[in-house]
């Protein structure tokens, strides 16, 4: 989820243009050493956002300061370049810029623009609680100067933030109050519906209604021509997890392939390790190891490269479960103490349920119920306290599978009806 800059991001990619044919150099040589071509193309049609280290670059290959790209009359620098730090991913410099503009905001347009930023940022920062305030603030800002758009960007944050905090039924109440606006004519942004709709499908699979969120992905599917690269990649990406989670690995393999050539053309290293390791848990359910390996081994290399701690968590649980399906079961131990222990120090939920699930089979497998008994206990505490509810009500499954064949029927029932008022719940 990204703040429409894309009047920005073409804003600044026509005066890289401009200043690349003036320079006299090919889109090729703009980029050598350190770009592709393909990059420097979607920066120039205003296709990908540029980050403050690749205008770095650029304006000194052109021999001008980066200023020349970011001047902006309506806005200021200050105010442009916490923008594009937002854009880019650096989304604690942008916070700590706005709140600085905060002070300084004379009047309510202004405040709201610049609490729209915060709320993304704090979202961005998995700081979804304190998102919310400002969020709220700017989106009533907007809506009493009665800029209904600029409201509805807000809402889509606020709504963002609500679904951060694990607050689904406000999140989609939003969500769906938002493309209840769009479907009677509102007018924001060209990928605006696009955004909601797949926002809908993340709340749907949270609660477990991979059916819905299917239906809302297949409805934002034919939209996918007036998104950006990014967009259209980030999209594809959430598609081929959700038919993995719904058991379709063919079509999960078609749009992971797709969605990883998207991100490969711009660069997008931590994503191409996100989807990396999604297509190796996807081969891992096909029963090709040997495929699931060199796609993980990829993913670390990306993760590694970028040092991004919570990524990393997650690829040493998926190796886990790899090196387990390759019968090493001491590296697969190995494997998940290392991503428990960066979970907990990271405070990687995901990660630590997953991890204690591996485990707990791992345990069933080798009829080492204690161990087994153990692990299901402490995954069940991380998921019934964080979600998602389809894992919680899988382990419950699982548990009271492994209790029912020890003939503690009451314990198991008591398991089978948790996990069924779960299903009921949601």
């Amino acid at each position: 989820m990204v703040v429409d800059n894309s009047a920005l991001a073409r804003k600044i990619g026509d005066r890289i243009r401009r200043a690349r044919l003036q320079a006299k150099l090919t889109q090729a040589e703009l980029a050598r050493g350190r770009y592709t071509s393909a990059y420097i193309s979607a920066l120039e049609r205003g296709l990908a956002k540029p980050s403050m280290a690749a205008l770095s670059f650029i304006a000194e290959r052109l021999s001008l300061p980066v200023t020349e790209f970011l001047a902006d009359d309506r806005l200021g620098p200050s105010r442009l370049e916490a923008d594009i730090q937002l854009a880019s991913g650096q989304w604690q410099e942008a916070l700590d810029r706005y709140q600085l503009l905060l002070e300084t905001a004379t009047d309510r347009r202004a405040r709201a623009e610049v609490l729209r930023g915060m709320a993304e940022a704090l979202y961005r920062l998995d700081r979804g609680q304190e998102a919310i305030g400002p969020a709220s603030e700017s989106a009533e800002l907007f809506t009493a100067l009665g800029q209904l758009a600029d409201a509805a960007w807000s809402k889509y944050w606020l709504s963002s933030a609500h679904y951060a905090t694990d607050t689904t039924t406000e999140a989609r109440s939003l969500f769906q109050e938002l493309l209840d606006q769009l479907r009677g004519g509102l007018q924001v942004a060209p990928d605006f519906r696009f955004r909601v709709l797949t926002a809908l499908a993340h709340v749907e699979v949270w609660d477990g209604q991979t059916e819905r969120a299917l239906n809302y992905m297949e409805e934002a599917r034919a939209l996918t021509e007036g998104v950006d690269l990014r967009q259209r990649a980030a999209f594809m990406s959430g598609l081929a997890v959700q038919y993995r989670e719904s058991g379709d690995l063919e079509r999960a393999l078609r749009a992971g392939v797709e969605s990883l050539g998207l991100y490969r053309a711009m660069e997008a290293g931590l994503e191409q390790a996100a989807l990396e390791n999604n297509l190796a848990l996807t081969y891992l359910q096909l029963g090709s190891v040997s495929r699931a390996a060199e796609h993980v081994q990829r993913a670390r290399d990306q993760a590694e490269r970028h040092g991004d701690r919570s990524m990393l968590s997650h690829i040493t649980e998926t190796e886990a479960q790899i090196a387990w399906a390759g019968g090493d079961v001491e590296r697969a131990e190995e494997y998940l103490t290392l991503a428990l222990a960066d979970a907990e120090a990271g405070g990687f939920h995901r990660v630590r349920s997953s991890a204690f699930l591996t485990r707990a089979r791992m345990a069933r497998e080798r009829s080492d119920e204690p161990a087994a008994q153990a692990a299901y206990e402490s995954a069940l505490a991380v998921l019934r306290e964080r979600g998602p509810k389809p894992k919680l009500r899988e382990a419950l499954a699982e548990y009271a599978d492994m209790l029912t064949s020890r003939g503690e029927l009451a314990e198991a029932n008591q398991l089978y009806a948790e996990a069924l008022g779960r299903a009921v719940q949601s």
